[in-house]
């Protein structure tokens, strides 16, 4: 299938999944899912701003994308952090002459195999939502071509949270957003349980619990909560997966 066809039919489904009552984490999670599809790279992030300007990860495909952006939170430097601050792209397709610019990043991804990163803001007009974050191992760069291609999956994401603040009262809104984060908390609890349950990876681990709320039916926050309140035991999502 062309990377055209592709990306048609993720703008379908994300423009899909919003509508009444939507998750703001199972539909940002689907847009990283489609970015590391359809992009040149290997794992992806979102950061997201709360109203107090903090910044926080929203969602992630793997466990060390998640680490590098929180190393970059907990030092409010990084390339993703500037995204964020000057709502502008930033590229860097060669993280070893980053080194002295972001020391604690660059050394971090270096180690954990990225070669390059890019950080698109999440943005609409004067509004700044956050930044999405994609890393590669690869020596293939992204050319201006892809870019497009992901500042408009970051523009999905922007509208999909702004959309809710016109839906709703302020008040409201900054609720389900504070929801959405403390939702990622537990589903990374959860996770762990999983993984910790099944000799896991973290990833995996991840991948099973997601597609097991899919079957079922469930929003993944829910079936989280249930697993870290026990009422769903891990041995029964275990189980229950396809082989």
């Amino acid at each position: 299938m062309s990377r055209e066809r592709r990306l048609v039919e993720a703008f379908v489904q994300l423009a899909d999944s919003l509508v009444e009552d939507y998750d703001p984490v199972d539909v940002v999670q689907q847009l990283l899912d489609r970015a590391v599809d359809l992009l040149p790279v290997d794992t992806a992030a979102v950061l997201l701003a709360r109203e107090d300007g903090e910044l926080k990860v929203l969602a992630s495909t793997s466990e060390a994308t998640r680490w590098l952006e929180l190393l970059q939170i907990q030092a409010q430097d990084g390339p993703c952090v500037q995204s964020y601050r000057d709502s502008e792209r930033v590229v860097v397709e060669d993280l070893e002459a980053a080194r002295d610019r972001w020391p604690a990043f660059a050394k971090q991804a270096l180690l954990d195999g990225f070669q390059s990163v890019y950080a698109l803001p999440l943005r609409l007009r004067a509004d700044r939502v956050g930044a999405l974050n994609l890393f590669s191992t690869g020596a293939e760069h992204m050319t201006e071509d892809d870019l497009l291609v992901g500042q408009a999956l970051a523009d999905i994401a922007s509208i999909a949270i702004l959309q809710a603040r016109m839906l709703a009262d302020h008040k409201a809104v900054n609720g389900q957003l504070q929801s959405a984060l403390e939702s990622r908390i537990v589903i990374e609890q959860a996770k762990g349980m999983l993984a910790a349950h099944g000799d896991l990876d973290p990833d995996a681990a991840f991948e099973i619990l997601r597609a097991h709320a899919r079957r079922s039916r469930i929003r993944l926050p829910e079936l989280a909560r249930a697993v870290v309140d026990r009422t769903v035991g891990p041995a029964e999502i275990l189980a229950a997966r396809p082989r």
